[in-house]
């Protein structure tokens, strides 16, 4: 009788402590490095009432610091120091009274350097994509479930199309070929979302590529094919805000998890940030940017899983820099810390930051090493130049002025004395939330030659947007919205009549097009004269703009005639950059340019000359 109770207890035991460890969910980060150079560790343990679990490790080199419940009892959240800990698998065993179970957790072996991780600098072209409008290379993901309507339409711009990783991967060449350097992927995390939710930017799982772009394994092999043909890769992240699908918004963890705002709807006073004036009120409404659901990174179990999941991202794909969404809205504190924890164990990252404002000094304030944003350095490495999005087109694009408004432009490099670090500005003409260059399809490349090499030759680091090199244009003004400037690219998908990816598939316009861009970024490619050179500009003249780029002893001229007639230019004001020489080649024609007293310019003529 004795032994039977033994034996039927013992059954209990093992079936209570199988039925509690079906109460893990999962555990975030999915595994970790032994070697880190902060050792702590935080863990997000997801269960059902997991909260009723004590946490015990028995594992030399591995210690539990603290255990944390927050409100809601499905979750627990564990920091371990990990500074006398090797690589292998220890256990966690969850105990609450008589009842507990196992779950392992793995610490991998880290690689010795990181040197391979190289972030981008000013000798870069980034070349930015949306995959789900690019190329469709694996159409076995195109109607993958999950737990939200989803249904594949091209017909509809709010859709999705089908894109996917393996579509990118079967471009590479394509980059290469063009002259590109670098690759910034819009979001590829899970965005289980109705709707819009095709543009990434909702994410509802932090640590798993959306399955509709492909997995886990198939971005590792993207990144490193992206990386044999010499293409660094840049990762779009979020820490603003999330998708409504994602665990934390259906089982809230504390009432401090998200922002709320006191107004019930967002602002984007960005300014509050270094507005003397600014009251209390609007800048809490500015911790609610409207987005979606806003994550406070203030609650410091938030801001560790966030930096903890870019760093994980970092040492497991091996990516090179970072570009961070909506960056002012995030909690100023937390993300100074992100930037210092992640330029700490990757030295020669890079991270840029979308701060989206209106006037130059505004942008620069959130560079590190500015001296304007009184005494607390961001730590930020580079920022975005909205403004010149925002002027560009108009400016090139414009036919009604005789004698052309290059002289915005102009002013516009005027202010570039306010950045700390010019050559970690990115510079661009539009991007995946802005009107195109081209507004409309062009009947010439005028427009299109003076954007691409002002873009090509100022300081900074240049991003193109996807499309650009084969002429593609809209508005979000247009029915459609967001969807005229997100297009697919024909060819990328089986059965598409054209295929933009070829030669014969193209116009003559968009091959001449695509020429004049791959003749500028292959120029350029290794030119330490436009990417670490100084730079030297003359008020613009009878609608022409000179300026020179120069750097041991060598220069290049840049004149862009903004004037719809010719002109001819008179040189005695530029002999300071001429100084002996007198002629030079163009790159794109070849031809030599003679310096002389003056200077023929076409209509709209651009030059790049290389002074002998």
């Amino acid at each position: 009788m004795i032994r039977k109770i033994i034996i039927f207890t013992s059954f209990l035991l093992f079936v209570l402590g199988t039925v509690a460890a079906q109460t893990i969910n999962k555990v975030e980060p999915l595994f970790w490095w032994a070697g880190m150079r902060n050792p702590e560790l935080q863990l997000m343990v997801y269960g059902d009432h997991i909260s009723e679990y004590h946490p015990v490790i028995n594992e030399p080199g591995v210690y539990l610091k603290s255990c944390v419940t927050v409100d809601s009892p499905n979750y627990l959240i564990l920091y371990l120091d990990l500074s006398q800990a090797h690589s292998g698998t220890f256990d966690i065993t969850f105990v609450n009274g008589e009842k507990k179970f196992v779950y392992a957790y793995e610490l991998k072996e880290r690689k010795e350097s990181t040197d391979d991780i190289q972030g981008y600098d000013s000798s870069d072209v980034l070349y930015l994509i949306m995959p789900d409008r690019f190329a469709n290379g694996d159409q076995s993901n195109d109607q993958i479930s999950m737990s939200t309507e989803y249904v594949m339409d091209r017909s509809k711009p709010g859709a999705r199309h089908g894109g996917d990783l393996k579509g990118i991967e079967d471009h590479l060449d394509y980059f290469v070929d063009l002259g590109v350097t670098a690759i910034w992927l819009n979001p590829v995390l899970e965005n289980d979302g109705k709707g819009g939710s095709y543009h990434g930017y909702f994410s509802t799982d932090m640590f798993h590529v959306d399955r509709r772009l492909g997995s886990n394994e198939d971005y590792l092999r993207l990144i490193n094919k992206a990386h044999q043909k010499g293409l660094r890769v840049v990762m779009d992240m979020i820490f603003n805000h999330i998708g409504a699908n994602h665990p934390w918004v259906l089982d809230v963890p504390s009432k401090d998890w998200f922002n709320v705002s006191p107004s019930k709807r967002g602002n984007h006073a960005k300014a509050i940030f270094y507005d003397n004036y600014a009251s209390t009120y609007d800048s809490e409404v500015m911790k609610y940017a409207g987005f979606g659901i806003d994550l406070n990174q203030a609650n410091p179990h938030v801001g560790k899983y966030l930096i903890q999941n870019s760093i994980w991202w970092i040492e497991y794909a091996r990516i090179d820099a970072i570009r961070q969404d909506t960056y002012p809205y995030s909690d100023f504190d937390m993300m100074r810390e992100w930037n210092i924890q992640i330029m700490n164990e990757y030295p020669q990252f890079n991270i840029v930051g979308e701060i989206w404002t209106n006037y130059t000094i505004g942008t620069a304030w959130w560079q590190k090493g500015c001296k304007l944003n009184f005494g607390k350095d961001t730590e930020l490495k580079s920022v975005m130049d909205f403004t010149l999005m925002s002027i560009a087109s108009d400016i090139f694009n414009d036919k009604s002025s005789p004698e052309g408004r290059l002289d915005k432009i102009y002013d516009h490099l005027c202010y570039d004395f306010v950045y700390p670090d010019i050559k970690n500005v990115l510079r661009f003409l539009d991007n995946h939330d802005t009107d195109r260059f081209l507004r409309s399809e062009p009947k010439d490349l005028d427009g299109y030659k003076q954007g691409v090499a002002f873009l090509l030759t100022i300081p900074g680091t240049p991003q193109l947007y996807y499309g650009h090199e084969l002429l593609m244009s809209g508005t979000k003004s247009r029915p459609g919205g967001d969807g005229n400037i997100r297009l697919d690219v024909p060819g990328g998908w089986p059965g598409d009549s054209q295929n933009w990816f070829t030669r014969e598939g193209r116009s003559d316009l968009q091959n001449k097009a695509w020429d004049y861009l791959q003749t500028l970024l292959k120029w350029r490619k290794g030119n330490k004269i436009i990417s670490e050179g100084n730079m030297k500009h003359y008020m613009p003249q009878l609608g022409v703009y000179v300026y020179e780029r120069y750097l041991e002893g060598k220069s290049v001229m840049v004149i862009i005639n903004g004037a719809n007639h010719e002109v001819d230019l008179p040189l005695a004001r530029y002999k300071e950059s001429l100084k002996e020489g007198i002629e030079g080649k163009d790159i794109i024609t070849k031809r030599t340019i003679l310096f002389k007293d003056s200077l023929k310019l076409a209509s709209k003529e651009v030059l790049v000359v290389e002074m002998n």
